[in-house]
């Protein structure tokens, strides 16, 4: 087995020199190459396309770049937009933290290198929501420079080949793979490389029952001549996932708007629009009684939302409502949202398909879109 750690050694320039030809060759040959992202290629396009990209599938990501660009086709469109109307694009792609980080970023970009993405590793790592392996991909697709990525589908193909052991997560282990990385990142054709490694991982090397028979690599991987595709990459020991309880209170006014708040900047769906939240029933009637007088309640069923660390299960509180108190109007922290007529505001997930489930009847929610 080819530890990374023997660097340098005549079994990893062997395997190197196999792999990284062969995977240009394949990528030449079968390859994606006419993803929206990858038409026009531009630093900006390229970096809004792997921000999108992370931790979600090509598939998904599609139809969120293509309105993404129709609305905001520079830096500087990206830059002068308010959050909530980039939110409102990124409804429903998850991950939030990535819409606010774009922003973020582009106004950086506009305000301190005059429109123009910086050229450097340092200085594109600088930038929110970029780290490593998002500033070499940027830099080697859009300026052709030579730097390594290691992405989950790179960290997957690496392993598998060269028959890295230990979770990839690890500091010594990421470090391993990060040599591993450069040694096969080829000076010329840096670009093709960069989306061949992408590529594989995403549609050859799998995560479950990868297609060891169309892999270009497999003559010399670790993992197909082991057996061991389905130990590598070695997987994180989990634990038992919490689970939280919450109740979304849906105030109805008699028009079928449904009252929202934003939520704080910070923390989960920061910035985002969603229902009123309460830890227990008592608080979400005790601030139903306070705001709207005595008001009868429903319940609809439970709403189960996946965190990355914890479960979420979400009990809807309804009251419906024929007068509104004054103080509790459209204005920066809540906002009286007609469905019909959808505003340009980032929601939550649960706003979206809650309201759908119970705020618009079936023929209503078949002919609009929230987005």
């Amino acid at each position: 087995m080819i530890e990374a750690a023997n660097v340098p050694s005549s079994g990893l320039h062997s395997a190197v020199a196999e792999f990284t030809p062969a995977l240009l060759d394949w990528f030449h040959r079968h390859g994606r190459k006419h993803l929206p992202w990858q038409r026009d290629i531009t630093p900006y396009r390229v970096w809004v396309s792997e921000i999108m990209l992370q931790q979600t599938q090509v598939a998904t990501v599609i139809p969120y770049y293509e309105r993404f660009m129709a609305r905001f086709p520079d830096v500087a469109t990206l830059a002068a937009a308010s959050i909530d109307e980039v939110l409102h694009l990124w409804t429903g792609l998850g991950y939030y933290a990535r819409g606010r980080n774009l922003h973020r970023a582009a106004q950086r970009v506009v305000n301190e290198y005059g429109g123009v993405f910086p050229s450097t590793l340092d200085e594109m790592q600088s930038l929110p929501g970029i780290g490593r392996s998002t500033a070499g991909a940027i830099l080697a697709i859009s300026l052709s420079q030579r730097h390594p990525i290691l992405d989950g589908n790179v960290k997957r193909v690496l392993t598998r080949y060269f028959g890295v052991r230990g979770f990839p997560g690890e500091a010594k282990i990421e470090a391993k793979l990060w040599t591993l990385a450069d040694a096969c990142t080829p000076a010329n054709d840096v670009g093709s490389y960069t989306q061949a490694t992408m590529d594989l991982g995403a549609t050859v090397c799998v995560r479950s029952r990868p297609l060891c028979n169309a892999c270009p690599v497999s003559k010399q991987c670790v993992a197909r001549i082991k057996g061991l595709q389905s130990e590598l990459p070695t997987r994180k020991l989990r634990k038992a996932r919490p689970q939280r309880d919450a109740f979304a209170v849906l105030v109805i006014r008699n028009d079928g708007a449904v009252l929202l708040e934003k939520r704080p900047a910070a923390g989960l769906w920061g910035g985002l629009w969603a229902f009123p939240q309460f830890d227990e029933h008592s608080l979400a009637s005790q601030w139903l009684n306070d705001r709207f007088g005595a008001v009868s309640e429903a319940t609809s069923d439970i709403y189960h939302h996946a965190f990355t660390h914890f479960d979420l299960q979400l009990h809807p509180v309804i009251a419906r409502v024929d007068s509104v108190p004054a103080r509790i109007a459209d204005g920066d922290e809540h906002r009286w949202y007609d469905a019909t007529r959808p505003a340009k505001i980032g929601l939550t997930k649960p706003v979206v398909d809650l309201i759908r489930r119970i705020v618009l009847p079936p023929p209503v929610v078949r002919q609009h879109s929230l987005l």
